[in-house]
């Protein structure tokens, strides 16, 4: 049997690139810090950047591995490189020794950034194959992957990260992780996950707005803080009106059944667009 699919689309299909905006977290320690204006440190960043984008897709190609058969069975995830047959389980575990040994590669040198790689692995492996079936803890980890991404574009490259930031690092993921499983409530319960069944929607509605609201306190009270009106002036307190439009924005469609896949979702709403653009047109407002 051929390495090898008939066409290389497949392999690229595999390694699930447009999740690749998630790591985009590893860059918030560079941007809240406005020190993008060392190329130094800019190269860093885009080095973790890039060890995480070999991570995740390491990832997602085990648990695909992991999974081929049931997913042939399923009506949705039939159509997945692996269990369509269109690449075999030896040109996938092939290409995940490549990426592993990218993402090593990418870290050598840098003892905090290969620990926070190897928590990530670790974590989302064993989300993937157990715990993506206990309810709370799967969430729990989906968020742990965004902090850790967040950890290494700060502590990884040497920027010193702000404690607000952090705790409005950890509600955002938590209520992202949260509306995840909410949109994936209007699947067919043929296509919902097993630990659906452990998630009324009267509880994640909860969950829903205690994240929500935990996030637009924790981040209000960074633009407000003395460290933040030091740094950035005035402007981090006019983002929050963005910050509260783009969370009550993301929550409308998740209770229109979007919002299953966050990475695509968010790329695919105007409103959501326009107003990450207004925040950052804000945020830089000072250099023009």
């Amino acid at each position: 049997m051929s390495f090898f699919p008939s066409s290389p689309v497949a392999l690229v299909r595999l390694m699930r690139p447009h999740q690749w905006v998630k790591n985009m977290f590893v860059f918030a320690g560079l941007v809240f810090s406005e020190r993008w204006g060392s190329t130094a440190l800019v190269l860093q960043v885009l080095q973790v950047f890039a060890a995480f984008c070999c991570a995740s897709s390491l990832v997602y190609i085990l648990n695909d591995w992991h999974d081929r058969a049931s997913d042939a069975l399923h009506p949705v995830k039939y159509k997945r490189p692996l269990a369509s047959g269109t690449v075999t389980a030896a040109a996938a575990l092939l290409l995940a020794a490549v990426l592993l040994a990218a993402g090593v590669a990418l870290a050598a040198g840098n003892p905090t950034l290969c620990l926070l790689l190897a928590l990530y692995v670790t974590l989302n492996v064993a989300y993937s194959w157990r715990l993506k079936q206990v309810p709370v803890v799967d969430v729990s980890i989906i968020a742990s992957g965004f902090m850790l991404r967040l950890l290494a574009g700060t502590v990884a490259v040497g920027i010193p990260p702000s404690r607000w930031l952090l705790l409005t690092g950890i509600f955002l993921t938590l209520y992202l992780g949260f509306c995840k499983r909410k949109a994936e409530s209007f699947q067919e319960e043929a296509t919902q996950r097993a630990v659906m069944a452990h998630y009324p929607p009267a509880l994640i509605d909860t969950f829903i707005a205690t994240t929500m609201t935990a996030t637009l306190a924790t981040y209000s009270l960074f633009a407000t803080s003395p460290e933040a009106q030091m740094q950035h002036s005035e402007r981090l307190l006019y983002t929050v009106p963005v910050v509260v439009f783009g969370l009550l924005r993301y929550t409308y469609q998740v209770h229109r059944g979007r919002g299953e896949d966050v990475a695509r979702d968010l790329l695919r709403d105007g409103w959501l667009l326009g107003a990450g653009a207004l925040w950052l047109l804000i945020f830089v407002s000072h250099r023009f």
